[in-house]
């Protein structure tokens, strides 16, 4: 046993540990907290480090570092927080049903194995065991040989499976080199959409999308100014650790004209994100006259669909904040 790792009385094991995730500027605007506040409070009641990556991406990764209790205190803290902005945005919608908290980790591809567990068995068992959703990605991110963990469910929920998924990744260290995953940074334009942090007004989940009706006609005189791809959808390109013989499924959602241009980018940029990093195969179907609605296609993998959509309904709500208060 290392001079890192003692017993703690409850006779876990309390070991250091260094904890990533993927956050969007919402979400990081949200822990942040006015001057700074709220991730101050978070540092010292946990107990945990947490650090912030600068840079002008609209993705973030947070690092969370301290014993593991501190850590589960920081992810019980965060997802808190997350539950507290979903039910604050809730009261200004008509949506009735409440999405759950998503929290996006990020690790070494190598240990993603042992989270999967042969046949599916470990990830299963955890879902059963703390009633969260866990999702890995088929596809190592961008430039990077890790990959993207997404949990759902309720705080207390997410804070017991990243329980689970702490105990499974003592148990198998990385294997060789890891290529951290950074964020890439984003065109001087895109400033104005992404740099409003404020809770969500709105939030759009797989099935069922609310708007906040004021923002239609700024997002409508953004969308404009993207260019869709003609040929968009069409190509089904093959990912590296995706496994095409498992489950495949569809899902389609449907998002309104307005919205398409956010989530095509500019020249494809962003859906092409989307698929990279979802492995899922992306189909938008050409507008038909009359409809306010474009059809969007989703197909993979349970987990891969699982986590387009979520890229997707993270885009529609930073694109949503942004505007909302400009």
């Amino acid at each position: 046993m290392s001079d890192k790792e003692e017993m703690v009385s409850d006779g876990s094991l309390n070991v250091t540990l260094t904890l990533r995730l993927l956050m969007h500027g919402k979400e990081v605007g949200s822990i942040i907290g006015k001057k700074g506040e709220t991730v101050k409070k978070m540092r010292e009641e946990s107990g945990a480090r947490i650090n912030i990556s600068e840079g002008s991406s609209p993705e973030r990764i947070v690092t969370i570092t301290g014993p593991t209790e501190g850590i589960f205190r920081a992810f019980s803290m965060i997802a808190q927080k997350f539950e507290e902005d979903i039910t604050a945005a809730m009261t200004n919608s008509n949506v009735t049903s409440k999405p759950p908290v998503t929290l996006r980790l990020v690790f070494p591809g190598s240990q993603c194995g042992s989270l999967i567990g042969k046949g599916g068995s470990k990830i299963k068992e955890i879902r059963e065991t703390t009633g969260a959703q866990v999702q890995v990605a088929g596809d190592m991110l961008p430039d990077s040989t890790e990959r993207a963990v997404t949990i759902s469910g309720t705080p207390q929920a997410i804070t017991q499976c990243v329980r689970h998924i702490c105990s499974v990744m003592l148990e198998s260290p990385p294997k060789g080199a890891t290529i951290p995953y950074r964020p890439k940074g984003i065109p001087a334009g895109a400033h104005a959409v992404l740099a409003q942090q404020h809770p969500a007004q709105a939030f759009a989940f797989p099935g069922q999308y609310a708007f906040a009706h004021q923002d239609l006609t700024k997002l409508h005189q953004l969308a404009m100014q993207h260019i869709p791809l003609p040929s968009l959808g069409q190509s089904n390109p093959t990912f590296p650790g995706y496994d095409a013989s498992g489950l495949t499924s569809s899902q389609e959602l449907a998002i309104p004209n307005d919205f398409i241009g956010c989530i095509i980018g500019r020249q494809g940029s962003k859906i092409n994100e989307i698929r990279q990093v979802s492995g899922a195969h992306i189909k938008i179907a050409s507008a038909t006259d009359g409809s306010a609605m474009r059809q969007v296609t989703i197909t993979g993998s349970p987990a891969s669909i699982s986590v387009a959509q979520y890229l997707i309904n993270a885009r529609l709500s930073s694109v949503l904040t942004g505007l909302g208060v400009l």
